[in-house]
């Protein structure tokens, strides 16, 4: 269906944690077999959506598991019908290299509960002095940049207004 269904009583048909079909009201036949047999959850006053994502996650892993980590974060976030988080770049150390990156994502998918996907600190140590290979973090699985200081974004647009070939190249993110 091309519009939203806001509002109103639809049987949605779900096998093996796939949306596999919906039907208007519990008059219209099912379309397909598996559908006959199917348990059915009553859901009158829920709301049914698909997963959300939270794009701006502090998991915390590496370095301050005190305070979360990827299982607690991801366990937290699956709790609440989210099925993909973004985890900024806040740890010890901070998440400004590709291996780095590539041992978040890692360690996410070790967890396995929720799709986890790194953000990469937009300069090293977020100190706002060095600008990070953002090639490389984009292909170590970071899905963006982020600054978490002013420094870090005053440096990054300074760089980027005095070097217009690395704006460009930075623009789609690799």
């Amino acid at each position: 269906r091309d519009e939203p269904v806001a509002d109103s009583a639809i049987e949605i048909g779900m096998a093996l944690g796939f949306l596999i079909d919906l039907a208007e009201s519990e008059a219209e036949p099912w379309r397909t077999k598996a559908l006959e047999a199917a348990v059915r959850i009553g859901a009158t006053g829920l709301v049914v959506a698909p997963g959300f994502i939270d794009i701006h996650t502090h998991l915390r892993e590496p370095g301050q598991e005190h305070k979360e980590t990827i299982a607690t974060g991801a366990r937290a976030a699956a709790a609440g019908g989210f099925t993909t988080v973004c985890c900024m770049p806040n740890t010890t150390p901070v998440n400004d290299s590709a291996e780095l990156t590539a041992r978040i994502a890692a360690r996410a998918r070790e967890v396995g509960l929720v799709r986890v996907l790194p953000i990469a600190a937009i300069s090293r140590g977020s100190r706002g002095e060095e600008l990070c290979d953002y090639h490389a973090l984009k292909a170590a699985g970071a899905v963006a940049i982020s600054a978490a200081t002013g420094a870090g974004l005053d440096l990054f647009l300074r760089t980027l207004s005095r070097e217009p070939t690395r704006a460009s190249s930075v623009a789609g993110f690799g």
